[in-house]
């Protein structure tokens, strides 16, 4: 192996299994895992033979598969679950596990917190009839929302407390996901989906809290985008900040308020994050991540547990 990748360095011919020097590397990395693998224990042989079958095809590592999906093979029993497991064509899982499906055992907050969000988006909607996200207008739309308006401290105060009420939720779904191992293999990429959307509902709390413009949001929103100038990199007083070109007038603050205090911009940029942006990008990531439960084998759950007719059943 080594002297054909000399003679097609010296001939200056690609390599048959990659492009030019990639190739090269590619081989000579594979190589080098078989020359050290003669001289290791038998542990340590198995460890070296998975990490070659990785380099020369990365589609078949866990990772790979965990992310994106592949074909079986063509066989009937293949073509029915492909049907079975179609979400447009079957909304429910066919089967599912008896135990899994378990409040005691899902605390139901995965469905709480889709439920929330629905009131969430419809009280939200309603919100925007009666509010202009300028600082003259903010805070008296406000004003006449909870006074004036049929119902409407009673429509304010819902989407409120469903927002506080969201962000426990999801915190309770991924407490519970990690107290269970559903976070584990083939559900890690679903995982990840799922800190995705934690993120995103916190924005969501913190982006709505500037939009009533009083002081409670002011405050709020001024620590916030103060915390927000030590971020790695982005900000100008965090790590790398420097270093990346950050100053006060181009950093991740700066972005977030429009300028470099709490004011008209900030409040127009907060109102666009929170009612437009985030909910669009939360709905995509909902989308893949309810997507990919049925594709993982529907909910997680515990060991089966049997009845005591079937254990009779079984004996006999």
């Amino acid at each position: 192996m080594a002297d054909e990748i000399k003679s097609e360095q010296t001939t200056g011919q690609a390599p048959s299994n990659g492009n030019g020097a990639n190739g090269n590397k590619v081989k000579a990395a594979i190589t080098a895992l078989r020359d050290d693998a003669k001289t290791l224990p038998d542990e340590m042989k198995v460890k070296i033979k998975e990490q070659v079958k990785e380099l020369e095809d990365p589609t078949k590592t866990q990772l790979y598969s965990s992310v994106f999906r592949h074909k079986h093979d063509d066989t009937p029993r293949n073509r029915a679950l492909g049907v079975l497991s179609n979400v447009f064509l079957h909304l429910h899982p066919a089967k599912i596990n008896r135990d899994a499906v378990r409040y005691r055992f899902t605390w139901g907050m995965g469905g709480i917190t889709f439920y929330l969000f629905i009131v969430l988006t419809f009280t939200g909607t309603l919100l925007m009839f009666y509010y202009h996200p300028s600082k003259v207008q903010a805070f008296r739309d406000v004003l006449y929302l909870e006074h004036d308006v049929p119902f409407g401290k009673l429509l304010r105060n819902m989407h409120r407390w469903a927002a506080h009420l969201m962000v426990i939720a999801v915190e309770l779904h991924m407490f519970r996901v990690f107290l269970t191992g559903s976070y584990k293999k083939p559900r890690e990429f679903n995982w990840m989906v799922g800190v995705i959307l934690l993120t995103l509902t916190l924005l969501l709390s913190f982006t709505g809290y500037l939009l009533p413009d009083d002081q409670l949001g002011f405050w709020a929103v001024t620590v916030g985008t103060n915390m927000a100038r030590a971020t790695p990199m982005l900000g100008h007083e965090g790590p790398f900040g420097a270093q990346f070109g950050m100053t006060p007038y181009n950093d991740v603050r700066f972005g977030l308020l429009g300028g470099s205090i709490v004011d008209a911009n900030a409040l127009l940029r907060a109102y666009i994050w929170h009612c437009i942006a985030i909910p669009i990008i939360a709905s995509v990531f909902m989308i893949v991540h309810f997507w990919r439960v049925r594709k993982d084998g529907g909910i997680s759950g515990p060991a089966r547990v049997m009845l005591p007719a079937e254990a009779e059943k079984k004996r006999h």
